[in-house]
């Protein structure tokens, strides 16, 4: 397995630029998605469950196992799992593939917090409450996070046309980087889809 060495011999200014790029002029960007903010508020507003018992109670004995090294204690486990499949489904989502971003992310951390502000479980950037009307909203919410971050995904999926790299290097805010989606495949081939 091999890990990338963190760079440090990148020149002071060119630092100062990326991280103005990063905090100013990204956020600035994706803010002005009229689109996006749209698919985000309709899918604040809907609701969505597993087909059959049978098949929640398969998929959440597999999926709690494969969890369980992330989040030791059970009652909180299972209802992440409903949550993650539940959100997911409402955006025609592999609930694999959101708990592999979630890895990837936050390590399955709901209080996490990037150095570019992003929130929770899937690093949603909180000036996406402004932009859709909802400023009071939490992303410390499991099921908040989770609901504008497979909206933001589903969005990019569908702008890429489907092709997951692309839509995963939007969704990080790397375009053009095979990078981070690279790490999010590894990490849903590696633990998450089902054998």
């Amino acid at each position: 397995m091999d890990k990338e060495v963190p760079n440090y011999t990148m020149n002071k200014r060119y630092s100062i630029i990326l991280m103005l790029c990063l905090f100013i002029i990204a956020p600035c960007i994706q803010a002005s998605d009229s689109e996006l903010r749209a698919h985000l508020l309709k899918a604040l507003d809907s609701e969505h469950q597993f087909n059959d018992r049978f098949e929640a109670e398969v998929w959440l004995m597999d999926m709690s196992q494969r969890l369980s090294r992330f989040v030791k204690k059970n009652k909180e486990r299972i209802e992440l799992l409903k949550t993650v499949h539940s959100e997911a489904r409402k955006q025609n989502l592999p609930p694999e593939l959101v708990l592999a971003i979630i890895e990837v992310e936050s390590g399955f951390n709901r209080y996490a917090i990037s150095k570019a502000g992003a929130q929770g479980l899937m690093q949603v950037m909180p000036f996406w409450l402004k932009e859709i009307g909802r400023p009071k909203d939490n992303l410390f919410n499991i099921k908040t996070n989770l609901r504008m971050g497979c909206s933001i995904l589903k969005f990019y999926l569908d702008k890429e046309k489907g092709e997951l790299a692309k839509a995963l290097a939007r969704y990080n805010g790397s375009r053009g980087s095979y990078r981070y989606p690279n790490k999010v495949i590894k990490a849903l081939n590696q633990r998450w889809f089902k054998s």
